[in-house]
C-alpha cells in the first residue's frame, strides 16, 4: 500500500472507514436515512459559509460540474469561461456539450486571473447566463482569487459556478460573502473521504434560472433539480450510495472539529514552496500558489516518470505528475486534508531528497531538512 501524497485522492482517516461499515438501511425506504441526508447537507453548507442548498450527488467531483452546466444551460446560452489552467478551459466542454455557447476568456497559465483585467472586458461584453471558474486548478496548482471575482460577476447580473473541488477547506472559501451561486466540491480531495461523491451548494438565483428553462434539463443523472423537493416528498431520484455518505459525514465531523485547519494547510504549503525553491528547485507558478498542492518543474536531466517510479519503488510514496499542456513536464505534491501534515510531508521531502539524488539532479540543501525548518518542526 502506497502512502498516498497526491493531490486527490488523499489518506482517509480510520474513523471515516469506519463510518463506511456500518451496516446499511434501504436509503430509499427509510425515513431516517432522509433526515440523516439533509443534516449532512445542512452541516456542509454551514462549513462553507451558507444558508444554500447543498446537494450531495453519487459521482466524483466532475459530475458536480458537468450538473451545474446542465442544470443551467439552454441551447444558445452565452456562457463565460475562465480560462487559466486545464479544469478552467475544461469547463467549456460542458457548455458547448448542452448546446451553450462557450466564450473563453483566456489568461496566463501561470498567475492567477486578474480582477481589474476581467473587469475592463466585462465592461465591454457582460451579455454572460453564467460564468465559470476554478478555484484551484490542480494541474498546475493555481489558486485564483474567488473572494473578488464572483461579487464582480454579480455586479454584471452574470451567475457563478465555482470549482472548488481541491480547495475548498484547505483554502478559505465563504459562499454567500463571495456570492457563489453554485459552488462544486468532492469527497476526495482536503475533505479526505474516498472518491466516488460530489456535492454542489445551490444559490436561489441559480434555482430561479432553472425553473425559468424553456426546454428541459438535457440530463437525467446530472441534473441538480432532480433533487427538488426530495426531503418532503420522502424521494431520491436515484437510490443514494449510503455507505459512501456515512463516510463522507463522518469526514466532515472531523473538520467540523478542526479549528486549525486552514493555518495547518498554510504553513505546510509554504514550507513546502520554500523548501523546493531553496533547493534550487522551479516551482511551476510565477504566482497564485494553493496550499493544497505545489507543483515543480522537472528538473533538467531526468524525467517525470522516472521520479515518479523512484518514488514508488524505493519509498513507497506517491506523488502526481500532471495531463494536458503540463504532461510530462511537472510533479505535484498533495499535502490536502489528512496530507497536510508535518511528518508525512517531512518524509515525502527526505524520500524525494534521495530520488532525486539518485537521478543525478545536485540539490543546494536538503529537502527534508529544509522542510522542517521552514515548517516549524
Amino acid at each position: 500500500m502506497y502512502k498516498i501524497m497526491t493531490p486527490g485522492p488523499t489518506q482517509v482517516a480510520e474513523p471515516v472507514l469506519k463510518a463506511r461499515s456500518i451496516p446499511c438501511t434501504n436509503p430509499d425506504l427509510d425515513e431516517a436515512f432522509f433526515d440523516y441526508y439533509r443534516e449532512t447537507c445542512r452541516l456542509i453548507s454551514r462549513l462553507l459559509g451558507t444558508e444554500n442548498e447543498t446537494i450531495i450527488m453519487d459521482g466524483e467531483g466532475i459530475l458536480g460540474l458537468e450538473a451545474a452546466c446542465a442544470s443551467l444551460t439552454e441551447p444558445g446560452d452565452r456562457v463565460l469561461v475562465l480560462d487559466n489552467g486545464v479544469f478552467g478551459r475544461g469547463f467549456g466542454d460542458f457548455v458547448t456539450m448542452y448546446g451553450g455557447e462557450a466564450v473563453l476568456y483566456t489568461a496566463d497559465y501561470r498567475n492567477p486571473l486578474d480582477p481589474e483585467a476581467l473587469e475592463r472586458f466585462l465592461e465591454g461584453d457582460h451579455r454572460f447566463k453564467y460564468a465559470t471558474l476554478v478555484h484551484c486548478d490542480t494541474p498546475s496548482g493555481m489558486l485564483n482569487p474567488i473572494d473578488r471575482l464572483c461579487p464582480m460577476l454579480k455586479k454584471y447580473g452574470i451567475l457563478t459556478v465555482v470549482d472548488s473541488v481541491s480547495a475548498m477547506f484547505g483554502e478559505p472559501v465563504c459562499v454567500d460573502e463571495y456570492q457563489i451561486d453554485i459552488l462544486c466540491g468532492g469527497s476526495q480531495k482536503a475533505v479526505s473521504a474516498p472518491p466516488g461523491l460530489t456535492f454542489v451548494t445551490v444559490s436561489q438565483a441559480a434555482k430561479d434560472a432553472m425553473e425559468a428553462r424553456s426546454t428541459p434539463i438535457a440530463s437525467f443523472y446530472a441534473n441538480i433539480k432532480a433533487f427538488e423537493g426530495y426531503y418532503e416528498k420522502k424521494w431520491f431520484p436515484y437510490t443514494m450510495p449510503i455507505s459512501d455518505i456515512y463516510g463522507l459525514r463522518a469526514a466532515f465531523d472531523q473538520i467540523r472539529a478542526d479549528h486549525g485547519m486552514l493555518q495547518r494547510h498554510q504553513r505546510i504549503g509554504a514550507a513546502c514552496r520554500n523548501a523546493l525553491t531553496a533547493a534550487g528547485l522551479s516551482l511551476h507558478l510565477e504566482s497564485g500558489f494553493s496550499n493544497t498542492v505545489t507543483v515543480f518543474d522537472v528538473p533538467e536531466g531526468t524525467t517525470a516518470a522516472a521520479i515518479l517510479d523512484r518514488m514508488k519503488k524505493e519509498h513507497n510514496i506517491m506523488l502526481a505528475g500532471s495531463f494536458d499542456v503540463l504532461e510530462g513536464q511537472v510533479i505535484r505534491i498533495g499535502h490536502m486534508g489528512n496530507n497536510a501534515n508535518a511528518a508525512d510531508m517531512t518524509e515525502t521531502m527526505k524520500a524525494l531528497e534521495e530520488v532525486l539524488a539518485g537521478l543525478g539532479v545536485k540539490l543546494q540543501v536538503s529537502l527534508g531538512e529544509a522542510f522542517e525548518a521552514a515548517a516549524g518542526e
